[in-house]
């Protein structure tokens, strides 16, 4: 297990300040960091006590994807804005729930050190009223120089150009998993101290695996290399691949994404014909390009069968992509398969 000794475990207030001490990361960043995990924190609560608070259900509404919004959707996005509004290095966000891109109090500052944060606030949100699992994943690009009018054009940045990621994921226990371009590391929520405490250091995801997850139910529209590829491995051991696989499926990226972190396995939302208009599902800014850095930084793998996600130049914030992400051996397979198609 990737978790460190009780003794050897520190506050994320405290990883953040060696990190700045170490200058690895800026005190700008650090403040940022801190601001989305109180962000986190406080949404971990708002699920807990949406029952409570008259925030369960669908708020009878519609983001800019035309998808019906849960009451939880909006409080999660008022949360993490507020919590970024009082951070002065942040310049601007972009949110799943948001139209276009919001300017902040501090947009017009010229700090060495701006930047500017996409997020999806409450990730897997249609799994609320099951009590299922659901997060927020967030991403953190570098804001133009002094002088420069943000718009919506300064988001459409490739994923290599990534300061930093992450994700919270709300279940059994909250926690938050954090990338700065150096590895990634966990923390769990301490109920007790109110804080974030290192427990997973150093992740690293396991290049094979036996376990993959896909929704099934849209099979009739995949294409061929990912036939070929969930035909191979519902074989088994008597098909080509001479082993057993697993198939997984929460209907939450945070979910899936976390599974792999903890013990290896593929993720697959790929191109189909379902949605003809759509490249793919997940939104490349604020879902594939965030959960893309924390995979590779784990020594994983991510594409999107033709292309490394992470390549992409966006064209718009909210553009869709298809995501393949995972243990390494297991998405270059699907490359391969990829490319055979293409050639042939």
């Amino acid at each position: 297990m990737n978790s460190a000794p009780v003794a050897e475990r520190i506050r994320l207030s405290l990883f953040l300040a060696n990190a700045v001490r170490d200058g690895q990361i800026t005190t700008g960043l650090s403040t940022l960091v801190t601001a989305v995990a109180d962000a986190c924190s406080a949404v971990a609560t708002a699920v807990e006590r949406g029952i409570f608070d008259g925030a369960c259900g669908n708020a009878h509404s519609e983001n800019v994807h035309g998808e019906s919004q849960k009451k939880l959707d909006v409080v999660s996005n008022d949360i993490v804005i507020e919590k970024l509004a009082s951070v002065s290095c942040v310049r601007a966000l972009a949110s799943e729930e948001l139209e276009s891109i919001r300017l902040m109090p501090s947009s017009s500052r010229g700090d060495e050190d701006g930047y500017l944060v996409l997020f999806d606030p409450l990730d897997g949100s249609s799994n609320l009223e099951i009590n299922g699992i659901v997060g927020s994943i967030f991403s953190v690009l570098a804001a133009p120089e002094a002088g420069v009018a943000i718009d919506e054009s300064h988001f459409l940045q490739s994923g290599v150009q990534q300061v930093c990621a992450g994700y919270a994921i709300y279940g059994a226990s909250t926690m938050f998993m954090l990338t700065t371009g150096r590895g990634v590391d966990g923390f769990t929520f301490d109920r007790h101290s109110e804080s974030f405490v290192l427990t997973h250091p150093q992740l690293r995801i396991p290049d094979s695996t036996c376990e993959f997850a896909i929704n099934m139910s849209n099979e009739r529209f995949w294409n061929e290399p990912v036939h070929r590829y969930v035909r191979e491995c519902v074989a088994g051991a008597e098909g080509p691949r001479r082993a057993n696989f697993n198939m997984r499926w929460i209907a939450s990226m945070v979910a899936e994404v976390h599974r792999i972190l903890m013990r290896g396995g593929i993720f697959l939302y790929p191109r189909d014909s379902k949605n003809r208009e759509f490249a793919g599902r997940l939104r490349l800014t604020y879902e594939a390009n965030p959960m893309a850095f924390i995979v590779e930084q784990a020594g994983g793998m991510s594409t999107t069968g033709e292309a490394p996600i992470m390549n992409i130049k966006p064209e718009r914030v909210h553009q869709r992509v298809p995501v393949i992400l995972g243990s390494k051996l297991e998405v270059e397979r699907l490359v391969d398969y990829h490319n055979q198609t293409a050639v042939d």
